[in-house]
């Protein structure tokens, strides 16, 4: 039997939960929905429905590239045809449980983790400026942490017409827990932490995810938390659990109408863009080198024109 999960919390500083899940075992999901007012909100939601509509009982990576572009078209669609939701959009993260491996799709930076053998690997790569920086290895590790733009992603759902999705699957083990997670957990909580809370409550997913929104929050709760959990066993997939929205205990508000303060939105930065502001900046330094260098050589010039001119003398 599998158990599966799931728990969401708009977090300390947000008004509204941008974020959405499924959890229809044996398909998972999680949308981080981004774009002014509420438009992030009904950017999840649209993306969320799509996949929930159509569902998937296999078909493998091909069935979830399928249906990550149906959700596209249809965050797309809103978004060209309604002001309101103008310039919306939303990441996704899916996964799809079928025999003895684990297909997934991926665009955006919310994130797939695999825990086995007490060790927790990240499956999905962030499309983010800031995983391009590190690639490129002008950011370390502990840069990218806090870096400031660390919410500026690099792909994302609705934005254009196409979209590029990351699909992979992953071979699959009795006892593998499987987490999907918005950057609201990953931001505010280290792997390491995320890890040792998991391991501490592996036999109550529910209570392992409500630990792991408390800690978010601890950290600062900036942004909406959402974390989808389910685990691989023999047997059928079947839900265990509650799968509502997880509230916060009542000592720990997460803001009221007179201290909320807007948190800053996620942006959305193609990759050619960064390559063509790099390419412009190289140039400019370029320009400055050889400015410098003519500099130089004009000062070295008219010292060597005084000295032949006082040797005349």
């Amino acid at each position: 039997m599998t158990r599966a999960a799931a728990v969401t919390d708009p977090g300390r500083t947000r008004r509204h939960n941008e974020d959405a899940y499924v959890i229809e075992p044996p398909l998972f999901a999680i949308a981080d929905g981004m774009g002014g007012a509420q438009a992030g909100e009904v950017a999840s939601r649209l993306a969320t429905a799509a996949l929930k509509e159509a569902g998937a009982n296999g078909g493998g990576e091909q069935r979830i590239s399928d249906l990550i572009q149906e959700a596209n078209r249809r965050v797309y669609d809103r978004s060209s045809s309604d002001p309101n939701t103008s310039g919306m959009g939303t990441t996704i993260t899916v996964a799809l449980v079928e025999d003895d491996y684990v297909a997934f799709g991926h665009v955006g930076d919310s994130r797939a983790y695999l825990i086995r053998n007490a060790q927790m690997e990240q499956l999905t790569e962030d499309h983010s400026l800031v995983n391009e920086l590190l690639k490129t290895g002008k950011l370390s590790r502990e840069e990218a942490e806090t870096h400031p733009q660390r919410s500026v992603i690099t792909r994302a759902l609705g934005t254009d017409p196409d979209v590029d999705v990351d699909t992979f699957r992953v071979q699959a083990e009795s006892g593998d827990l499987f987490l999907l997670c918005s950057d609201g957990l990953t931001d505010m909580v280290s792997e390491e932490s995320i890890l040792d809370v998991v391991e501490r409550n592996r036999d109550d997913i529910d209570g392992a995810l409500r630990a792991l929104v408390k800690a978010a929050n601890r950290g600062g709760g900036q942004d909406n938390i959402t974390v989808v959990a389910f685990e691989i066993a023999a047997g059928v997939l079947a839900s265990d659990g509650d799968t509502r929205e997880q509230a916060l205990p009542e000592d720990e508000d997460t803001l009221s109408e007179v201290d909320a303060v807007p948190a800053v939105d996620t942006a959305v930065v193609p990759v050619a863009e960064i390559q063509a502001a790099e390419k412009t900046i190289r140039r400019r330094h370029r320009r400055r080198r050889v400015l410098a260098w003519l500099a130089i050589l004009l000062f070295f010039a008219a010292v060597a024109v005084l000295l032949y001119l006082r040797f005349l003398r």
